[in-house]
């Protein structure tokens, strides 16, 4: 747990300095690739989380749209914002990374909540250690190998193989900045 940590602290200092029309960009590039490989994914979602083809297809959209949706967002909100000062002044509102979030996802949405929560977290900057569900860990190495190879430094998206025990050893680590949890 402390390797990933240190490991996620160097992924953030250089993650959350990435321009922010960057890091939308691989999130489109990531739904892109998902689309891309769509018959691969519905394989591993019917072999290891058991879903109908539809339902496999219908998680597949829900993931890509997290990505596209999360992009859009992040340009609108995440973005500096001049604002009026009363006596000339200059205000600049600017958001910044928090630094590393613990991203804990179901069985049931073993693609399409895992990458929503990952998406969120990376497009602001943040650096994540992603615990999928003990029951599907295929689709999350999956997913994590897609976003590295769109461009997420491997040290700002770290996998967490493990059961419960992991996830509450994360979360009760010093250095989390953040955790989305599901389930």
């Amino acid at each position: 747990i402390n390797a990933l940590f240190s490991s996620a602290t160097q992924g953030f200092n250089a993650w959350g300095a990435t321009p922010l029309t960057a890091r939308c960009e691989i999130l489109e590039s990531i739904a892109d690739r998902l689309s891309a490989q769509r018959n691969s994914v519905i394989h591993i979602l019917m072999k290891e989380g058991k879903k109908t083809i539809a339902d496999a297809v219908a998680e597949i959209r829900e993931a890509i749209d997290f990505c596209r949706y999360y992009a859009a967002q992040a340009r609108i909100t995440l973005r500096p914002d001049t604002l009026q000062g009363p006596t000339g002044e200059s205000n600049i509102l600017s958001l910044h990374p928090r630094g590393i979030f613990i991203c804990i996802s179901p069985w049931n949405f073993p693609l399409a909540i895992f990458t929503g929560q990952i998406a969120a977290a990376l497009v602001a900057g943040n650096s994540v250690i992603a615990k999928p569900a003990e029951q599907t860990p295929a689709i999350a190495a999956f997913t994590v190998k897609l976003f590295h190879d769109a461009g997420v430094p491997q040290n700002a998206l770290q996998l967490a193989i493990g059961d419960g025990k992991l996830g509450a050893a994360l979360i009760q680590h010093p250095h989390v900045a953040g955790v989305c949890f599901t389930g």
